[in-house]
């Protein structure tokens, strides 16, 4: 505790202080001989330091208070200036700016009247100098410890802060990345179960079983996303990843998206991070097909490269820009980025849109 080692500081500066009245103090020049009252000052201004935490600026008085009598009284300096200078840096240290500044600028003067005293003139305002070097740097480096410990602080809580904030945008692009995919695999189906509902009902029966499919697993992806917030072990465990893709391809082609799928290489031990953006990218991808694209065809190419894996979709046509006005390609490029990685969207020739994921997953530097 800091009561416990303010005490036991100061009982072994008693010690010091005594120890050096018995021995030195006889040898030094002053007029007043030592006596019991000296080494009870002497103690007193030591053992008033087991409170200097608890209350700064008191401890501050009453070892200037001690310090002056002591001299006044004429015994040899020594240390009895030791317990004034810890007093010091205590206030400097512990004290906020403003009242700590008022108590050491009330010190100084206090402290200089035993040079005010030895003969000094009293309009002489060099006498306060040789009791401020006492105060000025002990204070001095107590609040500049302060002062970068609070600044360490608040490093640490704007850390904290920043960390808070882009996990709040990490989760909102999950809960866009699953919702705008879900949305637009159900509106493709209910246009076309509307569409064909009033002449071939029985054609409109498989539209509304894929709706209700995609509603599904989009509300069971939100709901383990939403959980990430209660338990991020539990939620790294059924986070999408790789091996979750044929099953995304399931669904976009219930979905009326014709989709055709080539894999270069096997992906060796994908972190979950990386996994999870891969499965984002060609969600994603297959998204904006499905949304944008006529006719509703996308080519999906995964390629294992040392230390990485390279996601390429490629789609027939886009009406419509998705970085235009949308912000999925945004999210995505954001989490490729964060990982070390890179994305590349945009027309192609050929009429054709393009997007180029390359994720990292050994430490790798993109090319």
């Amino acid at each position: 505790m800091p009561r416990g080692r303010d005490a036991l500081s100061a009982l072994l500066l008693c010690a010091l202080m005594l120890a050096w009245l018995h021995w030195a103090g006889p040898y030094m020049p002053r007029a007043t001989p030592l006596g019991p009252p000296a080494y009870a000052l002497a103690a007193a201004n030591a053992l008033v330091l087991s409170w200097r935490r608890a209350a700064p600026r008191a401890v501050l008085a009453a070892v200037t208070v001690v310090t002056l009598a002591y001299m006044l009284i004429g015994y040899p300096f020594g240390p009895i200036n030791l317990p004034f200078a810890v007093a010091a840096y205590t206030v400097g240290r512990h004290v906020a700016w403003r009242p700590a500044v008022l108590a050491a600028g009330l010190a100084v003067p206090v402290l200089a009247l035993h040079d005010l005293g030895d003969g000094a003139d009293p309009g002489d305002l060099l006498a306060i100098f040789p009791a401020s070097g006492w105060v000025v740097v002990p204070f001095a480096i107590g609040s500049m410890l302060a002062l970068r410990l609070e600044s360490r602080a608040r490093e640490r809580h704007e850390a904290v802060e920043r960390a808070a904030q882009e996990e709040r945008l990490r989760m909102a692009q999950e809960v866009h990345d699953i919702v705008g995919h879900g949305l637009a695999a159900i509106k493709m189906q209910a246009d076309i179960a509307l569409h064909v509902l009033a002449k071939q009902p029985e054609v409109a029966r498989p539209s509304l079983e894929a709706i209700s499919g995609t509603s599904a697993h989009a509300l069971d992806e939100l709901r383990t996303t939403l959980g990430m917030l209660r338990s991020a072990a539990a939620s790294q465990a059924s986070t999408p990843g790789i091996a979750d893709l044929d099953a995304l391809y399931q669904r976009m082609r219930s979905a009326g998206l014709r989709i055709r799928v080539r894999t270069d290489g096997t992906p060796a031990a994908v972190p979950p991070e990386s996994a999870l953006a891969a499965y984002r990218t060609v969600q994603e991808s297959l998204t904006n097909v499905l949304k944008h694209a006529y006719p509703k065809e996308a080519d999906i190419v995964l390629a294992t490269e040392p230390g990485a894996l390279r996601i390429r979709a490629t789609s027939t046509f886009v009406e419509v820009t998705p970085s235009a006005g949308g912000t999925g390609l945004a999210g995505m490029r954001e989490r490729v980025a964060a990982l070390g990685g890179r994305v590349t969207a945009g027309p192609a020739p050929g009429a054709r849109f393009i997007v180029d994921a390359w994720l990292p997953v050994a430490g790798t530097v993109p090319a």
